[in-house]
C-alpha cells in the first residue's frame, strides 16, 4: 500500500531561529503530514536537548543560528544516532557551509526562502527513503 503524506507517521524536527518563519513552517508541516509528530526549536542546543527526549528520524535545520549552530548540532546527532537524516535550511551565502554538512552526511538542503511544496515533497521523499532502506511496513 502507498504512504500518503496524510498517513506518513514519523517524528520531526524543525530547529530555526527565526521563530516566526519556524511556527509558520511547523504549522504547515503539521497540516501536510498530520499524523507525524513535529518538534521546534530555536537553536541548535534546544534542538539537541528534543532530539535526546524524542528521537525524531528527520531533522530540519538552518546552519545559522545562536547558541549552537545547525552543523555543531547535527554532529552531536549522528553521534547520537548515525542514520538520522538531515534537511538543511541554507541561504546562497551558507553554500559553502554544505561542504561541512557533507562530511557527516545529510539528505538534500533547501534554499531560503523556503519553497513550502519543494519542502513537503523533500519530507516526503526521505521518509519513503528510509521505510525503503529499514526494511519495514510504513505506519498506518
Amino acid at each position: 500500500m502507498k504512504q500518503t503524506r496524510a498517513s506518513a507517521c514519523f517524528k520531526l524536527l524543525l530547529v530555526e531561529d527565526d521563530i516566526v518563519v519556524c511556527q509558520a513552517i511547523a504549522k504547515m508541516l503539521a497540516v501536510e503530514f498530520p499524523a507525524a509528530e513535529i518538534y521546534t526549536a530555536e537553536n541548535g542546543q534546544q534542538g539537541l536537548e528534543l532530539f535526546r527526549k524524542h528521537r525524531p528520524e528527520i531533522v530540519i535545520t538552518d546552519i545559522n543560528m545562536p547558541i549552537m549552530n545547525g552543523f555543531e548540532m547535527a554532529k552531536q546527532l549522528k553521534a547520537l544516532l548515525p542514520d538520522i537524516s538531515f534537511i538543511v535550511i541554507t541561504g546562497y551565502s551558507d553554500k559553502r557551509h554544505l561542504n561541512d554538512f557533507n562530511s557527516i552526511g545529510f539528505y538534500t538542503y533547501i534554499i531560503k526562502p523556503v519553497d513550502l511544496d519543494k519542502l513537503f515533497n523533500l519530507v516526503e521523499q526521505c521518509y519513503t527513503e528510509r521505510i525503503r532502506a529499514s526494511n519495514l511496513p510504513p505506519n498506518d
